[in-house]
């Protein structure tokens, strides 16, 4: 649902809302400015502030396209700002935009939200209240309360990504064989779609700094300074929580790796005991196999069987034993040349713990 505010801003401090949009434009006449506040707008009351105010059509679409990045242009007759607001919902990073128009005698923003609830709110009325006695110095000063109400606003959902960031960290080194590493990739999304608006704001606000829109005074680039200090700040923690990132996912994928490598040992141990086994027993098995045919006792003569029975175990013990002694000189040569030991992986594998980067 649109919502239109109409703000006179007088030079002794005193804000007064005005009853129409004529009357805010009559006011601009004299010595005061006016804050045009539209939360979302339709294009017809956009559309009307195109001619007093010199509104450039491109600056129009802007403000209805919601695929747009953090930028500033520069006009003739105002600079236009966009900035992007960051909350939660359903798990998912909601990014909106916030557009402001700044001129010499006005000030224009333009916000739209599909949770209706307006950004610029009581809160932000509050924080105008309280600096009064710079808003009335002028517009560039009233941008700056709300590029700086936009930029602190932005650190609940940072927090949140940061506790989402930990809570996979500790979720994965509790217990890795029942995390889903989607949940990573998820995170990484939300990370990187805050990364890139954050790295177009700090642009927007070093071309603040550096004075190239001629309606920021010098008496506002002090406080245009520390609003870059704050996304440069916020930057920094969403690098950080970029790496912890791809360190958890290669913490996860070394942990499965070392515990399919511990499988896979138990396997191969179990395979070459049974191989140890089968090596061992197949000449016992021919020599079982002869004597149970019969032609053990042919060959010695059945009347020479106290003897021969005898002597046929003993030979079936001589031929296991020296079986399983070269087998396991064959091992141990085995080993000897590619240096990989038989032992089985002990321990699990546990990453480094991270540390939280708080604001």
């Amino acid at each position: 649902m649109a919502d239109t505010r109409y703000s006179i801003v007088s030079p002794k401090g005193k804000l007064t809302p005005a009853a129409s949009q004529q009357e805010a434009l009559a006011a601009m006449q004299g010595s005061d400015y006016v804050w045009f506040d539209l939360f979302n707008p339709t294009h017809e009351q956009l559309d009307a502030l195109a001619e007093p105010l010199h509104l450039h059509p491109l600056t129009i679409e802007d403000c209805f396209d919601d695929d747009q990045i953090p930028k500033i242009d520069l006009l003739p007759e105002y600079t236009f700002v966009l900035f992007n607001t960051f909350h939660w919902e359903g798990g998912e990073l909601i990014v909106e935009e916030v557009d402001v128009l700044v001129g010499t005698k006005f000030l224009l923003t333009v916000h739209r939200s599909a949770s209706e609830q307006r950004l610029l709110g009581d809160r932000f009325d509050a924080a105008i209240q309280l600096d009064m006695g710079n808003v009335r110095k002028g517009p560039d000063l009233l941008l700056h309360l709300v590029l700086d109400f936009v930029v602190d606003s932005k650190l609940s959902a940072i927090e949140k990504l940061q506790d989402g960031v930990d809570a996979a960290e500790e979720a994965i080194l509790r217990d890795p064989a029942s995390y889903k590493p989607e949940g990573l990739m998820h995170l990484r999304r939300q990370v990187l779609s805050m990364r890139k608006s954050l790295l177009h704001e700090r642009e927007v606000l070093s071309r603040i700094c550096r004075k190239d829109s001629p309606f920021v005074t010098d008496k506002a680039i002090f406080s245009f300074r520390d609003i870059h200090d704050h996304v440069f700040r916020y930057l920094e923690i969403a690098e950080i929580c970029r790496e912890m990132i791809s360190s958890d996912m290669e913490m996860y994928l070394s942990i499965i790796n070392n515990r399919m490598t511990m499988v896979a040992n138990r396997t191969n141990r179990v395979m070459r005991r049974l191989t140890l086994i089968t090596t061992v027993f197949m000449p016992l098995t021919l020599l079982a196999g002869v004597g149970g045919m019969s032609e053990w006792s042919m060959m010695t003569g059945s009347e020479n069987w106290r003897v021969s029975y005898p002597l046929f175990l003993l030979l079936m013990v001589v031929i296991g034993v020296v079986n399983y002694y070269v087998l396991r000189w064959l091992d141990r040569r085995d080993e000897r040349v590619t240096g990989a030991s038989s032992g089985e992986l002990r321990g699990d594998f546990e990453g480094p713990r991270s540390v939280r980067a708080k604001p």
